[in-house]
């Protein structure tokens, strides 16, 4: 979180973000079966991929819901619930945050801050 900040003091207020490299590998086909092949890990699927992507995007905030919304057209739309707690930190960055995860994955997602529950 520090060098975020200082990287964004260096780059005069541009948002900087830090996302690991993740390698996705192809859902394993009946017909390509080749013997002593290790099978795939859930961590190298692409749901799991794009999942990790969204945590690193948001780091210092915590990711406490996620609903999906599918809209008449059939077009998806990802609504994600962050920590209210870390709301001042990055409340300002959501845009960034949603243009990157569009540019990465190709899905549209949203930013809300719902109250809690009690």
């Amino acid at each position: 979180m520090r060098l975020v900040r200082e990287l964004e003091k260096k780059f005069s207020g541009k948002h900087v973000v830090f996302i690991a490299r993740r390698r996705i590998l192809p859902k394993p086909n009946r017909n390509k079966r080749s013997r002593g092949k290790q099978k795939r890990p859930m961590s190298r699927s692409l749901t799991a991929v794009h999942n990790a992507i969204l945590e690193d995007l948001v780091f210092p905030a915590e990711i406490v819901g996620k609903r999906i919304r599918v809209r008449l057209d059939g077009s998806r739309l990802i609504k994600v619930h962050l920590d209210r707690s870390q709301m001042t930190n990055i409340e300002h960055k959501t845009e960034t945050f949603a243009s990157i995860y569009k540019k990465l994955t190709g899905k549209e997602v949203t930013f809300e801050f719902p109250e809690p529950y009690i």
